[in-house]
């Protein structure tokens, strides 16, 4: 496996896990006038936007032939 497919699957496993994270502090319970779960899962949410960002970034890069 080379260090571009490897870099790819990172970033998509990365991805997957941040999403599921946010997830869990969505749909989990809060303490009563807590805001930290929700500030925490659109936080994970801007990180998971940010990897997508970047995934499409490296994948455009890794497409075009180097000359």
């Amino acid at each position: 496996m080379s260090l571009k497919v490897f870099h790819i699957l990172f970033i998509t496993i990365s991805t997957l896990l941040v999403i599921g994270f946010a997830a869990w502090l969505f749909t989990s319970e809060a303490v009563e006038g807590s805001s930290t779960r929700v500030i925490g899962g659109i936080g994970a949410l801007a990180a998971a936007i940010g990897l997508v960002l970047y995934g499409r970034w490296f994948l455009g890069k890794f497409r075009k032939p180097t000359p």
